[in-house]
């Protein structure tokens, strides 16, 4: 039986090794989403743009919902929002798609030499496309509204490798069991909705009793999407300690996934 390897360094350099794969797989995704719709790929600008907007309307307009005390701005509103909204869009594409990855692509587990370890990196790279198509649009806007961004736009990076890691760490484990237990996608779907909720991407940390605001800090999105926050809009340095202790455990939970994956893939075959 093949066995296949588990060190965090087979991590890398499958990624490494598969990167013109995984190049030309993205690109194939991305187009395929759009082929035979008249606007094509400019659609995935026009999404977070009629998102943009929507949400505005429905929160700040109707709703009235204002970021801080003493914010009469929808412009504000909508942008802060917004930037927490792309990041757990990102996290909602891959783990919502991954526990179909693998039953999606059966030739490639029966019929085809495949580096299976890399379809949920082709998933985050279609993400990251309209992330950054969505992060895009979100500058124009804040360009028009305010000006020039701050200059912390820059450590948006920063925020993002770690966040990356925990995705994908999620995106092997959800992949693999999608396989065993045909339910997960079921379950995984009804989770990240609940999860967009308990999460402050449309209020902020500070509206829950200083008493229970350790618990939102327990939701793994809660740091990122502040952060990210706090270098768009606020022009605030992130907390690099946070950060730090972040990637660790974001570390960790990749390489437990792609070892849990790596482990379990012989058996992909029998149960397709």
């Amino acid at each position: 039986m093949q066995t296949f390897s588990v060190h965090p360094r087979e991590l890398a350099l499958s990624v490494w090794r598969n990167r013109s794969l995984i190049r030309l797989s993205v690109r194939r995704e991305v187009l395929g989403r759009y082929r035979g719709s008249f606007l094509g790929i400019f659609w995935s600008f026009f999404n977070p743009l009629l998102m943009l907007a929507v949400y505005t309307l429905v929160f700040s307009g109707l709703l009235k919902a204002r970021w801080h005390a003493g914010s009469d701005s929808k412009t504000e509103f909508a942008l802060v929002l917004f930037a927490g909204l792309m990041l757990f869009n990102l996290f909602a594409e891959c783990i919502n798609r991954a526990p179909g990855l693998i039953l999606g692509n059966p030739n490639y587990v029966k019929k085809v030499v495949f580096p299976l370890e890399i379809l949920p990196w082709i998933s985050l790279g279609s993400a990251l496309f309209h992330g950054a198509v969505s992060l895009l649009v979100w500058l124009i806007a804040y360009c028009i509204f305010f000006g020039v961004p701050h200059a912390t736009v820059v450590l948006l990076p920063l925020v993002l490798i770690p966040f990356i890691l925990f995705t994908m760490g999620l995106s092997w484990a959800l992949a693999s069991l999608g396989v065993f237990l045909r339910d997960v996608a079921q379950v995984i779907g009804i989770l990240t909705t609940v999860l967009m909720f308990l999460s402050p991407v449309f209020y902020p940390a500070t509206t829950l009793p200083e008493k229970y605001r350790p618990l939102l800090y327990l939701n793994p999105l809660t740091p990122v999407i502040e952060s990210a926050r706090d270098v768009l809009y606020w022009g605030r340095l992130p907390s690099f300690e946070m950060l730090g202790v972040y990637l660790l455990i974001s570390a960790l939970i990749a390489w437990v996934g792609f070892a849990w994956f790596q482990k379990t893939r012989t058996g992909f075959a029998d149960v397709l």
